[in-house]
């Protein structure tokens, strides 16, 4: 259960960025409501898959197991390792407030184009790369079944889905609601982001020192 826990909190690294902004802007799109289920089956698709896959590439490597052994100890210098380079990512990238190209084009997007999209940025997305990889592999190198990332994808899908649930419960409303969530992730969704990065590498560098 601890491990369950420890890796929750990366969901909300999963969403910030473009990937957040973009589920907002469905939401104001033509198709707002088709759009945005679109989108989120996508992002679930992807974070489902690519967590699953790199859960049992570590197995495959004999990485599995309660015990620290230092297949392991290995694995978790990687994980702080790249966790590191997604903070340094996070934080280059944090007053790029100028929308890609692609989201142009969200407000005529058809649900396809939508969950295309949610697929696309999940699996490429780097810091979304290298979340997956660690909650796969933490899980996996600390003997935990893949069921355990359940509740990282429920939150995950829960943060993408927001848009959606304030279109579904604020009706007409949601479109002088989600443009300032819109200013607000773009201002300080990095800053979220660092706080959970960091949560998560102090309790690498405890599970190392514990080895």
């Amino acid at each position: 259960m601890d491990n369950l826990l420890t890796v929750l909190p990366l969901a909300v690294v999963m969403i910030a960025g473009p990937q957040i902004i973009t589920a907002i802007m469905l939401a104001t799109s033509e198709k707002a409501l088709r759009n945005s289920y679109a989108y989120v089956g996508g992002a679930m698709v992807a974070s489902t898959a690519a967590t699953a896959v790199f859960y049992y590439a570590a197995r495959a490597l004999g990485l599995e197991g309660s015990d620290r052994e230092s297949g392991s100890v290995v694995l978790d210098w990687v994980l702080v390792i790249l966790l590191l380079v997604a903070a340094g990512r996070v934080f280059l990238k944090r007053h790029d407030t100028e929308p890609p190209k692609y989201m142009q084009k969200l407000q005529t997007a058809s649900p396809g184009a939508s969950f295309r999209l949610g697929l696309l940025l999940f699996l490429f997305m780097p810091t979304d790369l290298i979340v997956t990889f660690t909650v796969g592999t933490f899980l996996a190198s600390h003997g935990e079944p893949l069921w355990r990332s359940v509740g990282f994808l429920l939150v995950t899908g829960l943060l993408i889905g927001a848009p959606l649930l304030v279109l579904l419960v604020m009706g007409r409303r949601a479109e002088t609601v989600l443009p300032a969530l819109r200013n607000w992730t773009n201002a300080h969704a990095w800053v979220v982001s660092e706080i959970v990065i960091a949560l998560f590498l102090v309790l690498q560098f405890q599970s190392i020192l514990s080895a």
